[in-house]
C-alpha cells in the first residue's frame, strides 16, 4: 500500500469512468443472465458488500427479489436453478467470496464481477462481468468500488446509465480540479482526537461505509459509518462524550433530526454535496443535485482527505520506531 500511488489512483477516476461509460455504450454487461431468474444473491466483502447492499435495495424497490449477503455468513440463501449468485470481488481472490460460491457452483447461475480477468472467482462462472477499473497501484479499492456501484446499477436496468457515468466523471474531475479550494479545510475540520463518523441516507449508505473504510485503511485512524435515520438511535450518544467530527452526506428526510442534536452539543459537521443548518463547512461539486451522481462521486472527498492524512503520516517518525542506540 502506497499513499502516493493511492492519490494517483484517485486522480485517474474521471478517465476510468469515461472508459466505463464507453464500455456500457457497447451493450448490457448482464445480457447473458437467464431471462427468468427467481432471486438475485449479491455476495461480497468490504467495499464489494457496501456496493451490493445499495444495489440490492434498489432491486427490491423495483420488484426484484434481491439480497446482499456477507460472503462469510454461515447461513446463506440456498442455491438452486432459480437463483442467480453474483460474486463481487475486485481481486477475484477473496477467500470468503470463493467459499460462498462453492454453495452455488453447479446449481445456481453464477456471475463473477471482478477487475482481474481469469482470477479464481471466474472459474466455473456462467457469466463474467469485468469492472474495467484498471490496476489500483496504491493497493486500496477506490476505482473498483466506484465501478462496482455502476455495474450493479446496470442490474437494475437504470435508463441512461452511460450518461450518468459521464456526469459522475465530470463531478469527480470537478472535485479533483478544485481540491485546492476545499481539501485543506475539510482535512482540518475532520481531524479530531476521536475519529471520523460518516453519515448517509440508506439509499447511499455505501458512501458512509466506504468513506469510513478509507480513513481506517490508509491513515489508519478510527472511523465508523451510520445511516442518517438510525443515527438518532445508535450514534447520538457519542456527541455528548466525544469530540464528534462527522462527514454528512445530505439527502435523508432525517437530516434535520440529526443536526438538531449536533447543533445542541456543539459537534462538527462537514457536509458533502448539499447544505444543512449548523454545518461547519460544505463541499459542493458539479451535478451534486443528482442523487445518482452523488452515489458514484461523493466518497472522493473522504478518499482525498484520507490520502492527505496518509501522506502526512508517512513523513512523521513511527511511534513504533526503536529508540536510538538500541
Amino acid at each position: 500500500m502506497n499513499p502516493e500511488l493511492f492519490l494517483a489512483d484517485l486522480e485517474d477516476k474521471p478517465r476510468a469512468l469515461e472508459a466505463l461509460a464507453a464500455f456500457l455504450d457497447e451493450g448490457d454487461p448482464f445480457a447473458g443472465l437467464p431471462p427468468r431468474a427467481g432471486r438475485l444473491v449479491l455476495l461480497g466483502m468490504g467495499s464489494s458488500r457496501y456496493a451490493a447492499g445499495v444495489a440490492a435495495q434498489r432491486l427490491r424497490a423495483a420488484g426484484v427479489d434481491a439480497v446482499a449477503e456477507y460472503a462469510s455468513a454461515a447461513y446463506g440463501t440456498p442455491s438452486g436453478p432459480g437463483t442467480v449468485a453474483v460474486a463481487v470481488s475486485a481481486t477475484g481472490g477473496s477467500r470468503e467470496t470463493l467459499d460462498a460460491l462453492a454453495r452455488h457452483a453447479g446449481s445456481s447461475f453464477v456471475v463473477a464481477l471482478t477487475n482481474v480477468p481469469g482470477s479464481p472467482v471466474t472459474e466455473g462462472a456462467d457469466l463474467v462481468v469485468p469492472m474495467t477499473a484498471g490496476e489500483e497501484r496504491g493497493g486500496v479499492a477506490c476505482r473498483t468500488f466506484q465501478h462496482t456501484l455502476v455495474l450493479l446499477l446496470a442490474l437494475t436496468r437504470r435508463p441512461g446509465l452511460p450518461d450518468l457515468v459521464r456526469r459522475a466523471a465530470e463531478a469527480s474531475a470537478d472535485l479533483l480540479d478544485r481540491r485546492g479550494e476545499w481539501l485543506e479545510e475539510a482535512a482540518a475540520l475532520l481531524d479530531g482526537p476521536d475519529g471520523v463518523y460518516a453519515i448517509a441516507p440508506a439509499e447511499r449508505l455505501s458512501s458512509a461505509e466506504q468513506s469510513a473504510l478509507m480513513v481506517r485503511e490508509g491513515p489508519r485512524r478510527p472511523a465508523d459509518a451510520c445511516e442518517t435515520g438510525d443515527w438518532a438511535h445508535v450514534d447520538v450518544y457519542l456527541t455528548k462524550t466525544r469530540d464528534y467530527r462527522a462527514l454528512l452526506f445530505p439527502g435523508s428526510r432525517y437530516d434535520g433530526q440529526a443536526m438538531e442534536w449536533i447543533r445542541e452539543r456543539g459537534s462538527t459537521v462537514l457536509t458533502v454535496g448539499g447544505d444543512v443548518p449548523g454545518q461547519a463547512a460544505s463541499v459542493r461539486y458539479r451535478h451534486d443535485d443528482d442523487p445518482d451522481v452523488a452515489l458514484l462521486t461523493e466518497t472522493l472527498v473522504a478518499e482525498l482527505v484520507a490520502a492527505t492524512w496518509w501522506e502526512r503520516s508517512q513523513r512523521q517518525p513511527s511511534r513504533l520506531a526503536a529508540p536510538s542506540g538500541t
